[in-house]
């Protein structure tokens, strides 16, 4: 099986609400053989004769042998584009290129994984439990978010995980809260040996943050951040780039979506996102008036 990616015409099969996200399911078996967990596809919006050239990137919920390859995205409507894709009905055409990406790295031997999310981009990790279950791991979930409408995939969650905690801001399903009062709890609790992270950037920031203060390492998708910055999907456009400091202790500008969206939670400068660190690698020099010279 070829890891290269591929350009197809999905045909849509269904596309459904799920609480304030919308579920869009695509015959594409092209992608689906070729999928690993944390990988992404794009998708053109708008039709044949749009003016919208920017793709929209999504994590992939889940693939199955279905039609001979299903492939299902979810994703908020919040824009045009997502609106347009919203519209979509069964047997409408989609082009899509994928899967794209760095998947996540999976454990050599059966350990403790807690796979933490929010928002839509929570789904990206049903499919990485999926493989980590099949692979002997323990799976426990952790989801959270402002109310029970912006958490996907609770009840899905309580049914394969071996443990699942939700939590919300005002307390509408599973426990009334934030991350930092359930996170460390269950991380404990469970005794992880790995956590994995999709979902809002602020929420990758609090995992990264918590795994590191229990000695723990984690994996997140920044997938979010990828959909905010991101348009070709394939690296080239650069527009998705991001501070990561290597082992070397070098901080250089990656990008999201060729050299992601995986990353190691630490490796990532989250207080800088969005910035071009002065120390990065490769970095913009301000010239001093002495480097400089007079005029």
């Amino acid at each position: 099986m070829s890891d290269t990616p591929v350009q197809t015409s999905a045909t849509v099969l269904t596309v459904r609400q799920v609480q304030d996200y919308h579920a869009m399911t695509l015959v594409a078996p092209a992608i689906a053989e070729r999928f690993r967990p944390g990988q992404f596809v794009a998708a053109a919006v708008g039709g044949a004769h749009t003016a919208r050239l920017v793709r929209r990137c999504f994590g992939v919920h889940e693939v199955k042998s279905d039609y001979g390859g299903t492939v299902e995205v979810v994703f908020a409507d919040t824009e045009p584009g997502t609106g347009w894709l919203a519209g979509l009905r069964s047997r409408d055409q989609l082009d899509l290129v994928g899967p794209l990406g760095r998947p996540f790295r999976l454990p050599r031997d059966p350990v403790g994984c807690v796979l933490t999310g929010g928002g839509p981009g929570a789904a990206s990790l049903f499919a990485l439990a999926d493989t980590l279950l099949r692979r002997g791991c323990k799976v426990h979930f952790v989801l959270a978010g402002p109310s029970a409408r912006q958490v996907f995939g609770s009840r899905m969650a309580q049914r394969v995980g071996d443990t699942a905690a939700i939590v919300t801001e005002d307390g509408s399903v599973g426990e009334e809260g934030t991350l930092d009062d359930v996170l460390p709890r269950v991380l404990q609790e469970t005794g992880a040996d790995v956590v994995y992270g999709c979902g809002p950037t602020d929420l990758l920031r609090t995992i990264t943050q918590i795994a590191g203060e229990l000695g723990l390492p984690s994996q997140v998708s920044v997938e979010e951040f990828l959909q905010r910055t991101g348009a070709c999907g394939t690296g080239l456009c650069m527009t998705c780039m991001l501070p990561v400091h290597g082992e070397d202790g070098v901080t250089r500008m990656v990008r999201a979506c060729a050299d992601g969206p995986v990353l190691r939670g630490d490796r990532v400068r989250w207080s800088d996102l969005g910035t071009i660190p002065f120390d990065a690698l490769g970095a913009p020099r301000v010239l001093s008036v002495t480097e400089g010279g007079s005029r």
